[in-house]
């Protein structure tokens, strides 16, 4: 059991009947009255975010989550296909599961699964991925000095704003927590 007084970021717990992670907290004491604890809390199985309080002395149960290293393999048109590379045991998900966390992701590239009570809830992609730009419109020389981006469509089919130097063909790197792009592969 973990008490409210000993929440730090990160941390998952259940609380009635729902698993969150503590994205923010703080401890505050008041003037007048008792100390409380104001918490964000994102519950990891729908993705909603609440903000609540607790006094320090409440105490929930710790919800354990496993994290697995597991290899993306392919979509089959319906699921997302993944593979143990210890034990070789594949498992398929649906997309709905998995939201916007596969549109950075290749095939054969390593990720994260992770499940609560032995049952997928989410997908997590590396942090810094790298991808070939398929498809965007060819820059414009000495339009550089505002910073300006453009459109640009990478391999996994994904739109991503880039700078106008940047030239179909091109690898770069791309922040998969935000989705922009960070720099040249």
């Amino acid at each position: 059991m973990i008490s409210a007084s000993d929440f730090r970021n990160g941390m998952t717990i259940e609380i009635d009947g729902n698993v969150c992670q503590i994205i923010e907290f703080q401890h505050v004491k008041p003037g007048k009255g008792a100390a409380f604890v104001r918490t964000k809390l994102k519950d990891i199985i729908n993705g909603g975010v609440k903000e609540t309080t607790f006094r320090p002395t409440e105490k929930f149960p710790a919800a354990r989550i496993d994290r697995k290293d597991m290899q993306y393999l392919y979509n089959d048109g319906e699921l997302y296909n993944f593979m143990d590379t210890e034990t070789y045991e594949q498992i398929a998900i649906a997309p709905d599961v998995l939201g916007d966390s596969m549109k950075f992701v290749k095939e054969e590239e390593m990720v994260k699964v992770m499940s609560y009570n032995g049952s997928v809830f989410a997908v997590e992609p590396p942090i810094s991925v790298e991808l070939v730009i398929t498809e965007t419109e060819p820059g414009f020389k000495g339009d550089t000095a505002t910073g300006a981006t453009k459109p640009a469509i990478v391999e996994t089919g994904a739109q991503v704003m880039v700078p106008l130097f940047i030239e179909q063909g091109e690898k770069i790197k791309i922040d998969t927590r935000t989705g922009e792009y960070t720099s040249r592969a």
